[in-house]
């Protein structure tokens, strides 16, 4: 098994297939469903084979020269390894950098200490741990200064000077296009962070509490969304979205709610994202990643939110998601990530097949990753046969007319 492709690829010939399926995939016309394998930078610093000098997350988080530079051979090994049906090889239009601090972004904004520990991605500890009425004493965080949000604004700054200058492999390097933070990993997400898992006991026993935080939470970080974004517009003035706070497409996280019954979620949680979608999104413009056994609140939120695209995560049931969401809903889902490293071709043919043929697939309104997040170590071998497997198998049946 390897991290390297071995067999040759025609790029301008597989890139110019993959803008077709997209295209087509967009209009409602593809013959199958596109197969993208994605991964975050722990696919690079957790492989050897990639991460040859043995840089660390901390390294990544607090070196801006660190960043660019794994940022930029990560891309080139996805870029010239990852066999699926995204763009292949040296970026005709250049190379993008992003701030890149994970998922410990909003805790650390908010005041969380981040941990280092060699070996696994950074992580927070709860800032409120005794008395949930602590949140009355919680100041607001400076949107452009404090934590790790202002460590991504110290690397977009960077970036955006260094990058007029930098080319990797002959082609030009872009700076950002969107600053860490115009997003959020979800409010009730952030809560869990800030309070531990103690919030679940708040919010049946201190309610008062609870929504307390939710709201100081969800305040701050609308605020948050609209003062980066204003920033960003100000050092890139010919941002196609200056002015617009609000966006046809809108992603939000909030893990979390995975541990909710739709009932406390109604109740609990859906106001606060509700906050946020009406700030930031157009209607029916909302898309949503939520990992975990978190499919029982998919049609609430499609119904509540507009929401009109999941990505999932495992466990998923992908048949009776579909039958549950309609055939108007995206759904973004897979082989387990666990299934893609640990299994064999012949186990993962199978496995796209079974997806493929649950049902899934009607309406055409689906599309095959490694869902959620492809493992650091997975075999090339596999994600490959993935690739296969899905232009074997994954053939719409609302396109069946256009196949002979």
């Amino acid at each position: 098994m390897s991290s390297f492709l071995q067999r040759k690829v025609d790029f301008v010939r597989h890139n110019e297939e993959v803008r077709e399926l997209v295209q087509a995939f967009n209009e409602g016309t593809a013959r199958r469903a596109p197969c993208v394998v994605g991964g975050s930078i722990t696919n690079y610093f957790l492989n050897p084979e990639l991460n040859t000098e043995g840089l660390e997350f901390q390294q990544f988080f607090e070196d801006i020269d660190v960043q660019i530079r794994a940022q930029l051979e990560y891309q080139k090994w996805q870029r010239f390894n990852l066999l699926c049906d995204r763009e292949m090889g040296v970026p005709e239009d250049g190379w993008y950098l992003a701030t890149d601090l994970q998922n410990s972004f909003d805790a650390s904004w908010f005041g969380c200490k981040v941990i280092y520990q060699q070996g696994c991605l950074p992580d927070t500890v709860p800032m409120i741990t005794q008395d949930p009425a602590q949140v009355y004493d919680l100041e607001d965080p400076d949107p452009l200064r404090d934590g790790l949000i202002g460590r991504s604004v110290e690397f977009f700054d960077a970036m955006v000077e260094k990058c007029p200058s930098l080319e990797y492999m002959g082609v030009p390097v872009r700076p950002p296009i969107r600053l860490l933070g115009e997003g959020t990993d979800g409010p009730f997400e952030a809560a869990v962070k800030i309070r531990g898992s103690e919030v679940m006991l708040d919010m049946l026993t201190e309610p008062d509490c609870f929504h307390a935080l939710m709201d100081f939470i969800t305040r701050n970080l609308i605020n948050r969304i609209r003062t980066l974004k204003e920033y960003r517009w100000s050092r890139i003035p010919d941002s196609p979205d200056v002015g617009k706070y609000r966006q046809p497409i809108f992603y939000m996280a909030d893990d979390s709610v995975a541990m909710l019954s739709i009932e406390h979620y109604r109740d609990y949680v859906l106001p606060y994202h509700r906050r946020i979608v009406e700030e930031f999104s157009e209607p029916g413009g909302l898309y949503m990643h939520l990992c975990g056994n978190a499919t029982r609140l998919f049609p609430c939120i499609a119904e509540e939110l507009g929401a009109l695209g999941f990505d999932t995560g495992f466990p998923v049931d992908h048949g009776a998601l579909r039958r549950a969401l309609g055939p108007d809903v995206l759904i973004v889902g897979g082989p387990t990530v666990m299934l893609l490293k640990d299994g064999t071709p012949e186990s993962i043919d199978a496995e796209v097949r079974r997806i493929s043929e649950s049902g899934a697939l009607e309406g055409g309104k689906f599309q095959f990753i490694a869902a959620n997040n492809l493992a650091p170590q997975t075999p090339i071998e596999n994600t490959e046969a993935f690739w296969e497997s899905v232009k074997r198998w994954a053939a719409f049946p609302v396109n069946a007319e256009m196949r002979s």
